[in-house]
């Protein structure tokens, strides 16, 4: 992480599809702590692109027919976060940083009053180890993110985030603030916390459907769509709100 003189931008990743891929071990993790604690096989499979562990958990808990699903969560979640941690040679064999994550989080960290976190469904202690199993954990700020774990509305966790980094670091980010995510999930939240969005198709939607998921945008609203992570400067662009040369605007 760079220390931030004067703190001024708010940046938030999603971490699943759009920093990282874990391919079919995220499956088989779900399946796992669902017969870890109900006792019985996943057999309705619930979609999850840009939706939180806890709200995952009761639609599955639902369409399974249990009862009083909120009950559960604490439970769902600490397994969870054991699965991941058992699972971490795995996921580091299986998974990768998606090309261009790298550096494309470390060119932002160099941008002086840039904070970089993430606004992620996944709970707190997974986020960490998922970014740390790649490498990426150390140009991120996880004390002022979001997650899953904080509230089970993804749309809500834009406002935990600015709350936290405002705490920490004395600043106000509220038209200041940038998300980056890989689905139409993202973009709402975005959108409905007053932040810039951009949009990358490195998950399951494309370019198309996440264009279209911009529309119709509010007035004065950011939003731009990227097919990978792989141009840096376009996502320094992206981010700083800035059409120009990005040289000028990163420190050493």
């Amino acid at each position: 992480m760079v220390t931030l003189e004067r703190p001024s931008r708010l940046v938030l990743w999603d971490v699943d599809k759009t920093l990282i891929d874990i391919g079919p071990v995220s499956d088989e993790i779900y399946r796992e702590v669902f017969e870890s604690v109900m006792g019985r096989p996943l057999v309705h499979v619930v979609t999850r692109a840009g939706r939180t562990d806890p709200e995952i958990a009761v639609d599955t808990l639902t369409r399974h027919g249990i009862a009083d699903p909120g009950s559960y969560l604490d439970r769902v979640a600490e397994t969870l976060t054991d699965a991941v941690r058992t699972r971490a040679a795995v996921i580091r064999r299986r998974g990768r940083a998606l090309p261009g994550a790298e550096a494309a989080l470390e060119a932002v960290a160099k941008v002086p009053g840039v904070v970089q976190s993430v606004l992620t469904g996944n709970v707190r202690d997974n986020a960490v180890a998922k970014l740390a199993m790649f490498g990426l954990d150390r140009y991120v700020d996880f004390s002022v993110g979001a997650y899953g774990s904080d509230n089970p509305v993804r749309a809500k966790l834009v406002d935990i985030a600015r709350a936290r980094a405002t705490a920490k670091y004395g600043a106000v980010f509220d038209d200041t603030t940038t998300v980056l995510g890989d689905s139409p999930n993202d973009i709402a939240a975005a959108r409905t916390g007053g932040a810039g969005i951009v949009a990358i198709a490195t998950g399951l939607f494309g370019t198309a459907e996440l264009e279209a998921a911009m529309q119709p945008a509010p007035p004065g609203a950011n939003g731009v769509v990227l097919t990978d992570l792989t141009d840096t400067a376009a996502i320094l662009r992206a981010v700083l709100g800035d059409t120009g040369p990005v040289s000028d605007r990163v420190g050493p």
